[in-house]
């Protein structure tokens, strides 16, 4: 029973509303429901991404709970689970996207962060402010900080914990990219149609490649070349090939019309 998200169900996208009045502060209740929801896709193949947004006009997620961050057991228990969500979502199967259309602030940042992708509007503000009451981020957000921004960058965002914009965010890989807010219907909709039309397991690969590239370079090219020839040795990809030949791939077309090629190729396969 999920009390704190509405959730909708779509072409193989879920959209998640995130609904933890008054500001959603990450309490341990909402905590839980998005593990619970989030574990729940470990076999789900026909949801191939999910998107998480929130209900409030300003805030997106406002950060972890105060109330837990003590040395009760009690509290420990819950900022643990806040950690254990943040890894939760980095290792979902499927494509996950923060839509940001207000303040992210510690926990909420490492929220967002924690997506594979983060699109922030002109009303969304990210900031790792953990210091000021005595404490280092939680959830992540100067390990992030640290491999997105780099040593100083990184050190002066934590050490100061001011605001980024979205512009300011993108420019610095908090987010994916800043999209003014009249224009994110438009933005989003065709990327999760184009992402819901792959396999689960084509989101799986890529993230396999990327996430494995990022620590080691050598590592990443042999997984990518083992994906790449498993790959070749398949029916599906040799139909696909045909397919895109006999609708001018390799040829004059390619060049002005390549997509074009692709939806002639998809509507022969669909025959």
């Amino acid at each position: 029973m999920m009390n704190k998200l509405m959730i909708t169900k779509e072409a193989g996208v879920a959209t998640i509303l995130i609904k933890n009045p008054p500001v959603n502060v990450l309490t341990i209740d909402l905590i839980n429901e998005i593990n619970a929801f989030v574990l729940s896709l470990k076999d789900d193949r026909e949801t191939k991404a999910v998107v998480f947004k929130s209900f409030h006009d300003t805030f997106f997620i406002a950060h972890l709970d105060l109330n837990v961050i003590n040395g009760s057991q009690g509290g420990q228990a819950a900022s643990i689970e806040f950690n254990h969500m943040i890894g939760n979502i980095k290792a979902m199967k499927q494509l996950s996207v923060a839509i940001v259309d207000g303040v992210a602030r510690g926990g909420g940042n490492e929220f967002v962060m924690a997506c594979d992708l983060a699109y922030g509007t002109e009303n969304s503000a990210f900031a790792q402010p953990e210091l000021h009451i005595n404490i280092p981020t939680g959830g992540q957000g100067a390990v992030q900080f640290a491999r997105r921004l780099g040593k100083g960058k990184a050190l002066q965002a934590l050490l100061t914990g001011a605001d980024f914009t979205a512009q300011q965010a993108e420019a610095l890989n908090i987010i994916t990219q800043f999209v003014p807010k009249v224009e994110l219907d438009a933005f989003i909709e065709p990327l999760l149609q184009l992402v819901s039309a792959w396999e689960i397991r084509d989101i799986v690969m890529y993230k396999e490649i990327i996430a494995a590239s990022i620590k080691d370079e050598d590592v990443g090219s042999e997984l990518e070349l083992r994906y790449f020839l498993e790959r070749a040795k398949e029916e599906k990809t040799q139909k696909i090939i045909a397919a895109f030949l006999k609708h001018g791939g390799q040829t004059e077309r390619e060049a002005k019309d390549i997509q074009g090629i692709f939806v002639d190729t998809a509507a022969e396969l669909s025959k």
